[in-house]
């Protein structure tokens, strides 16, 4: 067995214990040689794998603690577990960078991980939040014409007691359409309750104003994405380190476009941090 895969058999044994499911699946748990320790996290229907990959690699490269995790609106485990659930499987992990020697913690997410990310700062002490083109707004106007009859069939079951039930609901991701979630009514409810844990405004407003965010807007982003951008960003509660950075990329393009000012930007808020 590698050492990648029994850190991953240890993370997976303690989330088990706590009733989870997760593993981080692609970083070698290395010490955090510079003091740091970063979780990143994937987007919607995708995987540690795919577009987080180099920025997870690489960061590993320079001395940071990584943990790659595979996330709940992963490809592989349609939403099987609910919002909270999610919560503590990325506490788990900070747990597990800690424990590698990291000191300064920040949560990274890619599109839809970039919204959790920002909905985890909201609830959780981290040193720094990295949002990376986030999106999968569940409040968003077209969320709810879409998904409004998959949320209301949840409802109902969830009204009549049956929240445990699982059955065929739907998600909505821009050209990809509709595609079918299998999964219980409470946890589908979690993620996609228009007013509820991932309504992007609300992620936004709420952050923590001690907790600085890095608000990663490419260039060449999905139109609906580039249209709230801003204002997003300037919902953000103020801080001297929070800062919107527009890299010249598109929407799947954007974790490896902005590694080197996720390595700058990080020292710069770890120098900062008091003793």
């Amino acid at each position: 067995m590698t050492q990648a895969m029994r850190f991953c058999a240890v993370l997976s044994g303690a989330l088990a214990l706590a009733g989870l499911a997760g593993c981080a699946t692609t970083s070698t748990p290395t010490a955090a040689t510079n003091g740091m320790g970063v979780v990143v996290m994937h987007g919607k229907g995708s995987s540690p794998t795919k577009h987080v990959s180099r920025l997870a690699s690489t960061l590993q490269g320079k001395g940071y603690a990584v943990a790659n995790l595979e996330m709940p609106w992963s490809g592989k485990r349609d939403y099987d577990v609910d919002v909270a659930a999610a919560d503590k499987e990325v506490n788990a992990a900070l747990d597990g960078l800690r424990a590698r020697g990291a000191k300064t913690l920040f949560v990274a997410g890619h599109s839809q991980g970039g919204l959790f990310a920002l909905r985890y700062g909201n609830k959780h002490k981290v040193d720094g939040i990295i949002a990376i083109a986030p999106g999968g707004d569940p409040g968003n106007q077209t969320f709810t014409g879409k998904l409004g009859p998959s949320v209301q069939a949840a409802k109902q079951l969830v009204a009549a007691g049956q929240g445990a039930k699982t059955e065929k609901f739907y998600d909505y991701e821009g050209s990809k359409g509709l595609t079918p979630v299998n999964t219980t009514a409470s946890n589908y409810l979690s993620w996609f309750e228009p007013d509820g844990a991932m309504n992007q405004g609300i992620a936004a407003r709420n952050m923590n104003p001690a907790t600085p965010v890095l608000f990663v807007g490419p260039t060449g982003d999905y139109k609906g994405l580039l249209r709230v951008k801003q204002a997003m960003f300037n919902s953000l509660p103020r801080n001297p380190l929070t800062k919107l950075y527009e890299p010249s990329a598109s929407h799947l393009g954007a974790p490896s476009a902005s590694i080197d000012e996720i390595i700058r930007w990080t020292a710069e808020v770890a120098g900062k941090k008091p003793s």
